[in-house]
């Protein structure tokens, strides 16, 4: 995907070093790979520019995946054949940065979608060398394409979903495109105007760059302060502002 002019020269012009970073991409498409997928062609714009920084990325369709519906890390302990989820959860841990994509039906994100937050969440209970829960100190973004309204509440959705689990959101952290209601061409079809909306270009590209900024700031801080939000001693009966149940 190549940038516009005005986007290539804000990649110029960047003092900040991001080459240590890593974000990973799923696109929750309900396409297959090859097929050609309009949620690719706006996910593309954000990696370019990430790749144009020195960042490392990488793009996966979760519907590529035999992945097993459920809230487990590993769903072949409950009784699936087969689990790819494993596999893929070791990247997102590995991942400074999480942008989901997903198309919309009915005014919602797509059920792949739905599935890939269910199983985020399956390991959200885990927690990290400093006793937070496992997802703190990543940062998360979505993407949304589609010939319907409901970009906005996918968006929420989506966006609500990952701070739950411990994701940073920073400001203006979603994009999305959305042709004429109804039948009609999708984002990468010849006539649609996608790749050259004005407003969906702009919202792509904060979005990248705060999802970078805000990746930068918190690994340059060593991550979320470890205070009050602990649950390895929560759960020892350090409870922060409230008395020690021990000693009631």
């Amino acid at each position: 995907m190549s940038l516009t002019e005005q986007q290539e020269k804000m990649c110029s012009e960047s003092k900040w070093d991001f080459s240590d970073l890593k974000a990973l991409f799923l696109n929750c498409t309900l396409k297959k790979s090859p097929e050609m997928s309009h949620t690719q062609g706006l996910i593309d714009i954000s990696v370019a520019i990430m790749q144009k920084n020195g960042i490392t990325t990488e793009c996966l369709r979760p519907v590529d995946f035999d992945i097993a519906a459920g809230v487990w890390p590993d769903m072949t302990e409950q009784g699936w054949d087969k689990d790819d989820w494993p596999a893929i959860s070791e990247k997102v841990m590995a991942a400074d940065i999480l942008v989901i994509g997903s198309s919309i039906w009915l005014g919602e994100k797509t059920s792949v979608c739905t599935k890939v937050i269910e199983r985020l969440y399956a390991t959200s209970h885990l927690l990290n060398d400093l006793g937070q829960y496992a997802y703190y100190g990543r940062v998360g973004g979505c993407l949304i394409t589609g010939n319907e309204d409901g970009g906005k509440h996918c968006a929420m959705n989506i966006l609500y979903s990952l701070q739950h689990l411990g994701y940073v959101i920073p400001p203006q952290a979603d994009a999305d495109w959305l042709g004429e209601a109804g039948p009609g061409p999708s984002y990468l079809d010849p006539g649609s105007g996608g790749p050259e909306n004005d407003f969906t270009n702009r919202n792509t590209t904060f979005m990248t760059w705060n999802l970078m900024h805000m990746a930068r700031m918190i690994k340059d801080a060593g991550g979320i302060p470890a205070h009050g939000n602990q649950r390895s001693l929560w759960d020892a009966g350090c409870r922060s502002d409230f008395s020690n149940p021990a000693y009631r």
